[in-house]
């Protein structure tokens, strides 16, 4: 038994099934990220949850308590939004202490949990403004702060960095992070940002249509996705995804892509790089699939890597971003992107001599969209 369980949860509408059952078991002190683009069914799952939205089938529990029918006052848990929610004519003070003082707790008390939070989460020189005096990254801390307060045996978090500017979201992030690894809290946090769940996350539970695609740990998912949802979704920039035929090579099995002017790029795809058995799938269509990162200079390839090949493609846009080079090229009939590094001289319009690390190279099913290797 999980410290929360969910079990065969799902959630109609109606005739309208928007989540599909669903199973995550999440240890104490966990951090699950629920991420996925919008109607995907992660923030009605965090609703089901807190109790704000009902189970229609299926089971959740807390420390193996069932929670379908426990109202959400009564579940111990503390919900951070992605509006703040703050009361905007109280002090932070006031938006901090309300829930205890609703609760009954003792004045001395009351002071010494604020003082508690306001060292924790740096907001002690604004305990006397109100909401509309502060900046967005300092009203989440407030509103995380009133959280903080409760105790609760769970937090939850629904796209609580969603209304700030990057570079506060990059702010927020680390102070999430450092507030988990200091309380060790059970968190469960919701958001469409794939960079935001794989650098918060113990695990991601990556959602789409209803369905949880895939459960792991940042590095599964990053580097081990299920299928081509899951591939392109995480990571940014997406992972390159080009229509590509296996052939049969001289040592091994090969991938072949298509260049713009119909001539082909066969890059080794052998049992060095893959355990899948690939030897009956001579002339089969594939997905072939590899991120910007193993597509580089051969100055920036892995040097630990076995299965480095070399190809020259002709760039068509070069974007210098201070510490990499991104350069786009047409390949398998659609632009792939690869990351170089900041000095590598690629040229729009000329030919280049890429690095394709196949070790991190990947096929998927075009029909079934599911990874073969």
């Amino acid at each position: 038994m999980s410290f929360l369980d969910i079990e065969n949860a799902t959630k109609s509408y109606g005739a309208a099934r928007v989540l599909n059952e669903t199973n995550i078991s999440v240890e104490e002190g966990e951090f699950l990220v629920l991420v996925g683009p919008s109607g995907c069914g992660k923030s009605t799952l965090l609703n089901m949850i807190a109790g704000l939205e009902t189970v229609t089938s299926g089971e959740i529990r807390i420390r193996g308590k069932r929670m379908n029918e426990v109202k959400p006052a009564e579940r111990n848990i503390a919900m951070v939004f992605q509006s703040y929610a703050l009361y905007p004519n109280m002090t932070v003070r006031g938006n901090i202490s309300f829930g205890m003082e609703m609760q009954g707790v003792p004045k001395p008390e009351r002071e010494k949990k604020i003082a508690e939070v306001a060292d924790l989460l740096q907001i002690k020189p604004f305990l006397d403004r109100k909401p509309g005096q502060l900046s967005g990254g300092q009203r989440q801390r407030v509103a995380m702060g009133r959280a903080l307060t409760r105790d609760p045996d769970l937090f939850l978090f629904d796209e609580p960095l969603s209304n700030l500017d990057a570079k506060l979201r990059v702010d927020m992030r680390t102070e999430i992070k450092k507030l988990h690894q200091k309380l060790g809290t059970t968190i469960v946090y919701v958001t469409h940002d794939q960079i935001e769940a794989l650098t918060l996350s113990t695990r991601i539970a990556v959602m789409f249509g209803g369905d949880v695609q895939q459960l792991g740990t940042p590095d599964e998912i990053y580097n081990n996705p299920v299928n081509m949802f899951v591939a392109g979704f995480m990571g940014s920039p997406s992972m390159n995804l080009l229509a590509a035929t296996l052939r049969q090579g001289a040592d091994g099995m090969e991938v072949e892509l298509a260049r713009p002017d119909a001539s082909k790029v066969r890059l080794p795809f052998s049992a060095a790089t893959t355990q899948a058995d690939l030897s009956d799938m001579d002339g089969r269509e594939v997905v072939f699939g590899i991120r910007p990162e193993a597509l580089t200079d051969s100055e920036g390839a892995t040097p630990a890597s076995q299965a480095i090949h070399y190809a020259d493609i002709l760039v068509d846009v070069v974007e210098p971003a201070g510490s990499d080079t991104f350069v786009t090229v047409t390949l398998g009939g659609k632009d792939a992107i690869g990351r170089l590094r900041a000095n590598a001289k690629a040229v729009a319009g000329k030919t280049f001599t890429f690095a394709f690390d196949m070790e991190k190279a990947m096929l998927f099913d075009p029909e079934t969209q599911q990874r073969i290797a």
